[in-house]
């Protein structure tokens, strides 16, 4: 058996060997695990909806344990908190603890995007803009997971 990484988000540090062109280093992939036990993939994203990328078809089989052990461990996209307040050049501040999205670019990149209530809105609820800012990996390693669980059209929270 191969020994190779859990699915979940990497970045690429290094070029695929074989396949330099579909994932040459400093990209966002994903390796996951095919239904049919086939084995482990890796596969790049793409299209991005709502801060959060998905993934299609073609994947590419996760062969070389050698090139995985290159990869980068990413936190999974979702929600967190910021460990510390992010005060911005020419005023303005994130404060600590504020609910935040993680998104990633196409580089792997930490994105995050702060959640925000609007007092003229209808809704009871955060919107998070589409507009992020790009963080440093060692403040993606700092993020605090928040336990906001998905709800369903249809469904009471």
């Amino acid at each position: 058996m191969l020994d190779l990484p859990d699915p979940g988000l990497y970045r690429t540090t290094q070029p695929m060997p074989g396949h330099e062109a579909e994932f040459p280093a400093g990209v966002l992939v994903y390796i996951g695990q095919s239904k049919n036990g086939g084995g482990k993939f890796v596969v790049r994203p793409s299209d991005n909806r709502r801060n959060r990328w998905y993934w299609r078809e073609p994947t590419t089989p996760l062969r070389s344990p050698t090139w995985a052990k290159t990869l980068k461990p990413l936190p999974s996209e979702g929600f967190y908190t910021l460990p510390e307040t992010v005060e911005f050049e020419g005023g303005g501040r994130w404060v600590k603890n504020a609910i935040v999205e993680l998104g990633y670019n196409g580089s792997g990149q930490g994105i995050l995007f702060v959640g925000e209530w609007r007092e003229d809105g209808t809704e009871n609820a955060l919107y998070f803009s589409d507009r992020g800012l790009l963080i440093s990996d060692e403040m993606l390693e700092r993020l605090v997971w928040a336990p906001i669980l998905p709800v369903r059209n249809g469904e009471k929270g």
